[in-house]
Protein backbone atom coordinates (compact mmCIF):
# COMPACT_ATOMS: atom_id res chain seq x y z
CA UNK A 1 0.00 0.00 0.00
CA UNK A 2 1.81 3.52 -1.30
CA UNK A 3 1.91 5.92 1.72
CA UNK A 4 1.45 10.10 0.73
CA UNK A 5 3.50 12.18 2.65
CA UNK A 6 1.63 15.23 3.74
CA UNK A 7 3.16 18.46 5.09
CA UNK A 8 1.36 21.76 5.88
CA UNK A 9 2.67 24.48 3.71
CA UNK A 10 3.69 26.81 5.80
CA UNK A 11 7.23 27.22 3.88
CA UNK A 12 7.21 26.91 0.63
CA UNK A 13 10.55 25.40 0.37
CA UNK A 14 9.65 22.27 2.18
CA UNK A 15 10.23 19.36 0.29
CA UNK A 16 7.44 17.22 -0.22
CA UNK A 17 7.67 13.30 -1.15
CA UNK A 18 5.05 12.40 -3.66
CA UNK A 19 5.02 8.64 -4.96
CA UNK A 20 3.59 8.18 -7.92
CA UNK A 21 -0.13 7.01 -8.21
CA UNK A 22 -0.69 3.12 -6.74
CA UNK A 23 2.35 3.13 -5.82
CA UNK A 24 3.46 0.00 -3.09
CA UNK A 25 5.97 -2.37 -2.13
CA UNK A 26 5.71 -5.97 -3.69
CA UNK A 27 8.39 -7.04 -1.61
CA UNK A 28 12.06 -6.45 -0.70
CA UNK A 29 13.74 -4.62 -3.19
CA UNK A 30 10.68 -4.27 -5.58
CA UNK A 31 7.98 -1.46 -6.13
CA UNK A 32 5.31 -1.14 -8.05
CA UNK A 33 3.11 1.66 -9.52
CA UNK A 34 1.38 4.23 -12.47
CA UNK A 35 3.68 5.94 -14.53
CA UNK A 36 6.01 8.01 -12.50
CA UNK A 37 5.85 12.23 -13.38
CA UNK A 38 8.37 14.81 -12.70
CA UNK A 39 6.61 15.42 -9.30
CA UNK A 40 7.47 12.18 -8.02
CA UNK A 41 11.09 12.01 -9.16
CA UNK A 42 12.63 13.26 -5.53
CA UNK A 43 10.34 10.48 -4.15
CA UNK A 44 11.78 7.77 -6.50
CA UNK A 45 15.20 8.78 -5.32
CA UNK A 46 14.67 7.54 -1.87
CA UNK A 47 14.19 4.16 -3.10
CA UNK A 48 18.03 3.73 -4.38
CA UNK A 49 16.08 2.26 -7.74
CA UNK A 50 18.72 0.40 -9.77
CA UNK A 51 16.64 -0.85 -12.58
CA UNK A 52 13.00 0.31 -14.05
CA UNK A 53 10.44 -2.24 -15.47
CA UNK A 54 8.47 -0.61 -18.10
CA UNK A 55 5.58 -2.41 -19.67
CA UNK A 56 4.04 0.27 -22.17
CA UNK A 57 5.25 0.69 -25.62
CA UNK A 58 5.54 4.00 -26.21
CA UNK A 59 8.71 5.55 -25.94
CA UNK A 60 10.05 6.59 -22.53
CA UNK A 61 9.76 10.51 -21.97
CA UNK A 62 13.14 12.63 -22.41
CA UNK A 63 12.09 14.28 -18.89
CA UNK A 64 12.22 10.72 -17.64
CA UNK A 65 14.91 9.42 -19.52
CA UNK A 66 17.27 12.12 -17.84
CA UNK A 67 16.53 11.20 -14.69
CA UNK A 68 17.28 8.07 -15.12
CA UNK A 69 20.43 8.73 -16.44
CA UNK A 70 21.54 11.19 -13.49
CA UNK A 71 20.82 8.40 -10.73
CA UNK A 72 22.13 5.90 -13.23
CA UNK A 73 19.10 3.87 -13.47
CA UNK A 74 18.81 1.34 -16.18
CA UNK A 75 15.86 0.99 -18.12
CA UNK A 76 14.43 -2.50 -19.20
CA UNK A 77 11.36 -1.44 -21.75
CA UNK A 78 8.43 -4.69 -22.69
CA UNK A 79 6.52 -3.13 -24.92
CA UNK A 80 2.84 -4.81 -23.96
CA UNK A 81 0.16 -2.79 -26.09
CA UNK A 82 -2.99 -1.92 -23.87
CA UNK A 83 -4.88 -3.12 -26.10
CA UNK A 84 -3.44 -6.84 -26.01
CA UNK A 85 -5.06 -7.25 -22.59
CA UNK A 86 -8.64 -6.31 -24.14
CA UNK A 87 -8.85 -9.82 -25.57
CA UNK A 88 -12.28 -11.37 -25.12
CA UNK A 89 -11.67 -14.20 -21.80
CA UNK A 90 -12.55 -17.05 -24.16
CA UNK A 91 -9.68 -15.87 -26.43
CA UNK A 92 -7.15 -16.25 -24.24
CA UNK A 93 -7.90 -19.10 -22.61
CA UNK A 94 -8.03 -20.72 -25.78
CA UNK A 95 -4.46 -19.82 -26.73
CA UNK A 96 -3.16 -20.72 -23.39
CA UNK A 97 -4.95 -24.11 -23.06
CA UNK A 98 -3.56 -25.19 -26.42
CA UNK A 99 0.07 -23.82 -25.71
CA UNK A 100 0.31 -20.84 -28.27
CA UNK A 101 2.43 -17.72 -27.28
CA UNK A 102 0.14 -14.83 -27.75
CA UNK A 103 1.84 -12.48 -29.23
CA UNK A 104 3.81 -9.72 -27.17
CA UNK A 105 1.84 -10.59 -23.78
CA UNK A 106 2.99 -14.22 -22.76
CA UNK A 107 6.81 -13.88 -24.52
CA UNK A 108 6.66 -10.11 -22.45
CA UNK A 109 5.44 -11.14 -19.35
CA UNK A 110 7.88 -13.90 -19.32
CA UNK A 111 11.28 -11.93 -20.56
CA UNK A 112 9.92 -9.56 -18.02
CA UNK A 113 9.93 -12.01 -14.97
CA UNK A 114 13.31 -12.76 -15.75
CA UNK A 115 14.79 -9.16 -15.21
CA UNK A 116 12.52 -9.15 -12.04
CA UNK A 117 13.85 -12.01 -10.27
CA UNK A 118 17.30 -11.11 -10.78
CA UNK A 119 18.72 -9.42 -7.47
CA UNK A 120 20.87 -7.65 -9.33
CA UNK A 121 18.71 -5.47 -11.11
CA UNK A 122 17.10 -4.95 -7.33
CA UNK A 123 16.09 -2.51 -6.09
CA UNK A 124 13.26 -2.45 -8.88
CA UNK A 125 9.79 -0.48 -9.88
CA UNK A 126 7.62 -1.54 -11.98
CA UNK A 127 5.49 0.72 -14.15
CA UNK A 128 2.75 0.72 -17.01
CA UNK A 129 0.53 3.61 -17.35
CA UNK A 130 -2.00 3.17 -14.51
CA UNK A 131 0.16 0.42 -12.29
CA UNK A 132 -2.89 -1.69 -12.98
CA UNK A 133 -3.22 -4.04 -15.80
CA UNK A 134 -0.01 -4.49 -17.45
CA UNK A 135 1.71 -4.12 -14.08
CA UNK A 136 -0.82 -6.50 -12.58
CA UNK A 137 -0.33 -9.25 -14.66
CA UNK A 138 3.39 -9.03 -14.05
CA UNK A 139 3.18 -9.61 -10.32
CA UNK A 140 0.45 -11.65 -10.22
CA UNK A 141 2.89 -14.14 -12.09
CA UNK A 142 5.76 -13.21 -9.61
CA UNK A 143 3.09 -14.43 -6.58
CA UNK A 144 2.20 -17.79 -8.89
CA UNK A 145 6.27 -18.34 -8.81
CA UNK A 146 6.12 -17.78 -5.13
CA UNK A 147 3.25 -20.49 -4.80
CA UNK A 148 0.97 -17.97 -4.01
CA UNK A 149 -2.29 -19.48 -3.62
CA UNK A 150 -4.42 -18.11 -6.47
CA UNK A 151 -7.19 -16.60 -3.99
CA UNK A 152 -4.87 -14.21 -2.59
CA UNK A 153 -3.14 -13.49 -6.16
CA UNK A 154 -6.76 -12.46 -7.27
CA UNK A 155 -7.35 -10.48 -4.36
CA UNK A 156 -3.78 -8.49 -4.83
CA UNK A 157 -4.65 -7.78 -8.26
CA UNK A 158 -7.68 -6.39 -7.44
CA UNK A 159 -6.43 -4.33 -4.97
CA UNK A 160 -5.05 -2.03 -7.32
CA UNK A 161 -7.30 -2.99 -10.38
CA UNK A 162 -10.45 -1.75 -8.36
CA UNK A 163 -13.35 -1.29 -10.74
CA UNK A 164 -11.34 -1.47 -13.59
CA UNK A 165 -10.38 -5.26 -12.76
CA UNK A 166 -10.23 -7.19 -16.33
CA UNK A 167 -11.35 -11.15 -16.00
CA UNK A 168 -9.32 -11.69 -19.03
CA UNK A 169 -6.32 -10.76 -16.73
CA UNK A 170 -7.38 -13.13 -14.06
CA UNK A 171 -7.17 -15.74 -16.64
CA UNK A 172 -4.11 -15.12 -18.09
CA UNK A 173 -2.59 -15.06 -14.78
CA UNK A 174 -4.06 -18.24 -13.92
CA UNK A 175 -3.11 -20.19 -16.88
CA UNK A 176 0.07 -18.71 -17.07
CA UNK A 177 2.87 -21.64 -17.32
CA UNK A 178 5.49 -20.72 -14.50
CA UNK A 179 6.79 -24.52 -15.01
CA UNK A 180 8.54 -23.47 -18.15
CA UNK A 181 10.22 -20.50 -16.84
CA UNK A 182 11.19 -22.59 -14.32
CA UNK A 183 13.11 -24.62 -16.55
CA UNK A 184 14.33 -21.82 -18.37
CA UNK A 185 16.06 -20.77 -15.23
CA UNK A 186 18.20 -23.26 -15.05
CA UNK A 187 21.08 -21.00 -13.63
CA UNK A 188 19.31 -19.56 -10.48
CA UNK A 189 18.36 -21.38 -7.00
CA UNK A 190 15.92 -20.01 -4.34
CA UNK A 191 16.94 -19.75 -1.24
CA UNK A 192 14.73 -18.64 0.96
CA UNK A 193 15.05 -17.20 4.43
CA UNK A 194 12.61 -17.80 7.35
CA UNK A 195 9.47 -19.04 7.20
CA UNK A 196 5.40 -18.40 5.87
CA UNK A 197 5.22 -14.52 5.40
CA UNK A 198 8.57 -13.84 5.68
CA UNK A 199 10.77 -12.68 2.84
CA UNK A 200 11.84 -14.95 0.12
CA UNK A 201 15.60 -14.01 -1.87
CA UNK A 202 16.50 -15.59 -5.32
CA UNK A 203 19.87 -15.80 -5.17
CA UNK A 204 22.66 -16.44 -8.47
CA UNK A 205 24.87 -19.27 -7.72
CA UNK A 206 26.81 -18.08 -10.59
CA UNK A 207 27.31 -14.10 -10.55
CA UNK A 208 29.45 -14.13 -13.90
CA UNK A 209 26.22 -14.99 -16.46
CA UNK A 210 25.60 -13.47 -19.07
CA UNK A 211 24.04 -9.94 -17.96
CA UNK A 212 19.83 -9.44 -19.18
CA UNK A 213 19.50 -7.43 -22.56
CA UNK A 214 18.92 -3.50 -21.26
CA UNK A 215 17.31 -0.81 -23.50
CA UNK A 216 19.62 1.63 -24.53
CA UNK A 217 18.81 5.13 -23.86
Amino acid sequence: MGIIVEVENDHQNDAVLLPPSNFSMVEDGIFRSSFPKPSNFPFLQTLNLRSIIYLCPEPYPEENLEFLRSHNIRLFQFGIEGKTLELETWFVAWYLMHDISMPILKDSIMDALKVLIDVRNHPVLIHCKRGKHRTGCLVGCLRKLQNWCLSSVFEEYQRFAGVKSRAMDLTFIEMFDIISLRQCLYSIIYQYHGYGSKKRRLMYKDENLQKPRLTSF
